[in-house]
């Protein structure tokens, strides 16, 4: 609780002078945080949960943060909603609107907001019990501001697997039963239940599917619209094993039959191809559209990035939909438009030419020939981050080797790429920047690359390498806080 009031005390004033805080993207009021938990959408205001731990700026005993929001873009930070107890940790989950009360949880009328997540036992951990993670639900009679344990809990153990963990549950209508998406080690399990207290394991994938250098992760499982069809998405992430080093989030499209699914192709394919995108998962009630949002940082160094009175952001929220590419179906993702609503100036610039900005929140856009360019972001330090494509190789790039503050990691440095997917013959791309990150989305959101960053000094200096002196739109937005 004297942490929670000293976050009510923290002022947006305040957050705007700390040294490499975000302005646009939800970070903390202060210590840790990783995984985004539990995300839905009621009554008009956006729910996020978090990995929290409320007493260091390192992870430890996890708990749930919570904030709320009306656009997704500005935060609100509420009270913890989940705390460990006897059963252990709060780990990563998910939450739904029970609309039916299928478990029985409402009251006068009013349908529960029920939780799902892993209780870690680090007692068990620490005396070398492999069975330490068990799946516990807790319920909200107040529109998930306040949660009460279930009794009956765990309502899934373990069967004996070190790895058990981050439970996402939705309602599948066809069977008029709930579908839980369950990473277990190096596969995902699926169950079902009638009410979210009983559940039944019906099926498993992944064991020989897909990218294997880590341990699968917080998965979710969600249909799509795209020509007419209903395919299903499996994002799964993974931790090391991303095509750039460290933590990822891969996925899968194909179908789901209310058993088992079943993937288009055996193809790896990813959400993000950056080095900090981590853990992402979707909002549920949402209708038609599909908002992900992942932890914009990497297990690599996540713990010792230089900052110091809080770590860790979020990405900003992104809308994901199907497209249909060389007879397959792709995710492509692309920055929610409420970002539109917080632009604050525009100008049109020309390549090859420094542009002095007065601020380090910037979005960029713009369209030309399939060619060698690059986005340089720059201080009077030096230092600098470049992004931008390589024609010869067909790939998109962030090179961070010159952006500031590295020394405390080794594998901080060095350049990510992406492969370019789509075939049109002209590369159209939106580059947001805030204070210490830059996320770049190519060809409609099919290309993505997410990085943070150090400098000593905003970068403020921007400048687009071209062929030729080509026009692009540069915004300048101001803070969401």
């Amino acid at each position: 609780m004297k942490n929670l009031l000293f976050f009510l005390l923290i002022t947006s004033a305040v957050f705007a002078q700390e040294k490499h805080r975000p302005q646009l993207h939800f970070t903390p009021p202060s210590m840790w945080m990783n995984d985004p938990n539990g995300m839905f959408y009621a009554s008009g205001t956006y729910h996020l949960y978090y990995q929290y731990h409320p007493e260091s700026t390192v992870w430890g005993p996890m708990h749930w943060g919570h904030a709320t929001s009306k656009d997704l873009m500005r935060w609100e930070h509420q009270p913890v909603a989940l705390y460990p107890d006897s059963l252990g940790l709060i780990f990563s989950g998910s939450a739904v609107i029970d609309h039916q009360n299928t478990s029985g949880f409402g009251k006068n009328g009013i349908p529960p907001v029920v939780a799902i997540y892993t209780s870690h036992n680090l007692e068990w951990e620490k005396a070398g019990r492999i069975d330490r993670e068990n799946q516990s639900i807790a319920y909200s009679l107040d529109g998930g501001q306040t949660f009460t344990k279930f009794a009956g809990n765990p309502v899934i153990k373990n069967p004996g697997i070190a790895d058990f963990r981050d439970p996402n549950v939705s309602w599948y209508a066809p069977g008029k039963k709930w579908i839980m998406a369950l990473a277990t080690q190096d596969r995902e399990a699926f169950y079902s239940s009638p009410d979210l207290k009983n559940w039944t394991k019906e099926s498993e994938f992944g064991a020989k599917m897909g990218a294997h250098g880590g341990v699968w992760e917080c998965p979710d499982m969600f249909p799509m619209q795209v020509g007419g069809k209903t395919k299903w998405v499996l994002i799964v992430n993974i931790n090391p094993g991303a095509p750039n080093g460290g933590s990822g989030a891969q996925y899968f499209v194909g179908d789901f039959d209310g058993h088992q699914f079943t993937p288009q192709d055996e193809e790896t394919r990813w959400i993000d191809y950056g080095r900090d995108n981590y853990a992402g998962v979707t909002f549920h009630e949402t209708g038609d559209k599909r908002i992900f949002m992942g932890w914009m940082s990497n297990w690599d160094y996540a713990t010792v990035v230089p900052t110091e009175s809080w770590r860790s952001a979020n990405t900003l929220p992104r809308d994901l939909k199907l497209v249909a590419l060389d007879g397959k179906y792709v995710v492509a993702s692309t920055p929610i438009e409420a970002v539109s609503n917080y632009v604050k100036s525009k100008q049109t610039i020309k390549s090859n030419n420094t542009i002095k900005t007065a601020s380090a929140l910037q979005r960029l856009t713009g369209k030309l020939p399939v060619q060698d360019f690059s986005i340089t972001l720059s201080n009077s330090k030096g230092e600098q981050v470049i992004i931008g494509f390589e024609a010869s190789t067909n790939r998109y790039f962030v090179d961070r080797d010159a952006s500031g503050d590295m020394k405390f990691s080794n594998k901080f440095a060095g350049k990510a790429y992406a492969p370019r997917l789509s075939k049109s013959n002209t590369i159209d791309f939106t580059l947001i920047t805030d204070v210490a990150s830059a996320e770049f989305f190519a060809d409609g959101g099919l290309s993505v690359l997410t990085t943070i960053y150090f400098p000593s000094e905003t970068f403020k200096n921007l400048k687009i390498t071209s062929a030729k002196g080509l026009p692009f739109l540069l915004e300048e937005l101001k803070p969401s806080m």
